[in-house]
């Protein structure tokens, strides 16, 4: 039986395996005398181990762990293709468990505030803090700081927004006298710190001073919803495909997109909005998701029929009086930030099919929001 066999004869038979397997693989690229030489000590080896002769044995492996190494083709650099097969092996199963199990995910806007919070600019008249308080800030809450001045009478010119590995996004600010970069999104740049095409600042006067803060980066678990169907009041991630009045806005170049929301409606259900309340099927929303929004406390401001500040009245949900039944297969969602939020009152429900998973865990920065997502 094999395993009560000795020692020297497992290791005899394992590296008699290893070389036939070696051989079978480079044979066409031998010479006729290397091919004999090889096929040879692999023989002797052979008979030493059906022999199970000790010495005999010893012999033949070391003759055939002599030959293997002079005659086949050896790799020039060992320890980098090792190396290399490693990180390759471990971007596969990177991708596999993103595929299958969790996926990183990044709050892009402010919809959901305060739930979850996108990335905003905080303007102010401090001094900086000095550099370990600035790593220390941007390692535990994802805070950059910056202190951008005109060294001259400068006027803007343009805003350019680019991205870096795909997930770090810095803005070029393009002025009479140069270029300047800030580590922030171009709408943030524009709408928090008021950096727009045709301002003039005067020699001195700070461009952009304060910090910005990073949006939470979440876990998306994509294994719950292939075992029971999305829940009301889950904040789930979709993708836009499909979803005529979001396409309109995107740049084709980009294809779809992932938003995140919360799930307010499910197939079947009629909803209305008397705000600060939601109603489905005629009583208030249950569950502490919606009694938060609607307790109008703590940052939320409850759900609404309109943006912020006036303007007309979304499509869906547009009017106290109106309500909307939610179609088979299909969801509507709605952002926690009522009225500052795109969402299913604009442009409709989100497909069965357009969904990803539900937003399971905040990873980081660690916020008061770091933690599983309520």
């Amino acid at each position: 039986m094999g395993f009560l066999a000795p020692s020297h004869l497992k290791r005899a038979r394992a590296l008699l395996e290893a070389a036939s397997k070696l051989h079978h693989l480079h044979r066409d690229l031998l010479s006729a005398g290397d091919r004999t030489k090889v096929e040879g000590a692999l023989k002797d080896l052979r008979e030493a181990v059906k022999s199970g002769d000790r010495q005999r044995i010893a012999t033949a492996s070391e003759l055939v762990e002599l030959r293997f190494p002079q005659i086949l083709p050896q790799p020039s650099h060992p320890v980098l293709a090792e190396n290399i097969e490693a990180i390759l092996v471990a971007v596969v199963l990177a991708v596999g468990f993103q595929a299958y199990f969790l996926k990183p995910f990044k709050i892009p806007t402010g919809s959901m505030q305060p739930t979850l919070y996108g990335m905003t600019g905080h303007p102010t008249t401090d001094p900086l803090p000095g550099p370990l308080a600035r790593t220390a800030d941007f390692v535990r809450l994802g805070r950059s700081h910056f202190d951008l001045k005109a060294a001259r009478r400068e006027q803007v010119l343009g805003l350019n927004e680019r991205t870096l590995l795909n997930f770090f996004t810095f803005t070029d600010v393009v002025t009479s006298e140069g270029r300047h970069t800030l580590f922030a999104p171009r709408d943030v740049v524009i709408r928090d710190f008021g950096v727009r095409p045709g301002r003039v600042y005067e020699a001195g006067e700070p461009i952009a001073h304060g910090y910005v803060q990073a949006g939470d980066q979440v876990f998306v678990d994509r294994m719950t919803y292939q075992f029971r169907n999305p829940g009301r009041g889950n904040v789930f991630v979709f993708r836009t495909t499909g979803i005529r009045r979001i396409e309109m806005t995107l740049d084709p170049a980009l294809g779809s997109q992932f938003y995140i929301k919360r799930l307010a409606g499910l197939p079947g259900d009629t909803l209305r909005i008397a705000p600060p309340e939601l109603y489905v099927n005629g009583s208030p929303a249950e569950g502490s998701p919606f009694a938060r929004v609607m307790s109008c406390k703590d940052g939320y401001r409850g759900y609404s029929n309109r943006s912020d500040g006036g303007g007309a009245p979304f499509p869906y949900l547009g009017s106290p009086e109106e309500t909307f039944s939610v179609p088979a297969r299909s969801y509507f969602a709605l952002g926690d930030n009522s009225y500052n939020s795109s969402d299913s009152r604009y442009w409709g429900v989100v497909p069965e099919l357009n969904v990803i998973g539900r937003g399971f865990f905040v990873y980081w920065p660690f916020s008061s929001r770091w933690g599983f997502i309520r």
